[in-house]
């Protein structure tokens, strides 16, 4: 008993509550950061594949000549992938202007008042579920190896050094939806003229039914359903493309 009240801080910063910035909360943040990429490049990829399956083949019920059909599905690439990697360049960045107007007031904060901050850290450990004493102690200790870090990491769950970056973000989002939607181009170029739709039809929905799949085993959700949805909404959104388009080609306009 004596060993372990000169040892407080053992304790948790052994077993429960990892240090800042080391041991598991260090692999489980990496960890989220790599399936939070993995799972936006399956989600652009099949924006890709559904957004120009949609084009292509609505543009291949007004005509059968590929010519207009790969014009207007690599205009809807180069604009899809443009619009993508915009999106998603302005949605990081702002996301990232957030997150470092949090990380300076944390920082003010703490230099204002360097008490408050300690007992607003220790507060952080006691909810979750260590005494008074240990909570204390882990504060301190994580306190006097850097301040800031302690803080901005136990209270705002962020690394000032590896924020998002909003072009990387922007790039990998391009190139996903341009990957997803070579798929269908290739396809209905590919194909012979007779059987361009319906190729590029079953093509769709495998290549679907693999985003399907990945995007459930990322989540941890169940496949069967997660394929049956895309499956099932990539078929509809192309049968409607399809009628839309014969509709306005037989009638000319």
């Amino acid at each position: 008993m004596t060993d372990l009240q000169s040892r407080p801080s053992q304790l948790p910063l052994d077993s429960a509550l990892p240090p800042t910035g080391t041991g598991a909360s260090d692999t489980g943040a990496s960890d989220a950061a790599r399936l939070n990429w993995l799972r936006a490049g399956v989600l652009g990829a099949n924006d890709g594949i559904i957004s120009i399956a949609g084009l292509i083949i609505g543009v291949a019920g007004a005509t059968s000549q590929i010519g207009p059909i790969l014009t207007a599905g690599v205009a809807g690439l180069v604009a899809g992938a443009a619009s993508m990697a915009l999106g998603e360049y302005v949605s990081v960045s702002s996301q990232r202007d957030a997150e470092r107007s949090l990380i300076a007031r944390a920082r003010r904060r703490i230099d204002d008042d360097p008490a408050a901050g300690l007992d607003d850290l220790t507060a952080v450990y006691r909810r979750k579920g260590a005494s008074e004493a240990t909570a204390r102690a882990v504060a301190e200790e994580l306190t006097a190896h850097d301040v800031h870090a302690a803080h901005i990491d136990a209270q705002l769950t962020l690394d000032p050094d590896d924020l998002t970056n909003p072009t990387h973000a922007a790039i990998s989002s391009g190139i996903s939806f341009t990957v997803g939607a070579l798929l269908p181009l290739l396809a209905i170029w590919l194909a012979p003229a007779a059987f361009r739709v319906s190729v590029t039809f079953v093509a769709v929905l495998l290549a679907l039914a693999l985003t399907g799949s990945a995007s459930a085993t990322i989540g941890g959700a169940g496949r069967t359903r997660a394929v049956l949805r895309m499956v099932v909404g990539g078929a509809v959104a192309m049968a409607i493309s399809f009628a839309i388009g014969n509709l306005l080609g037989v009638s000319g306009i």
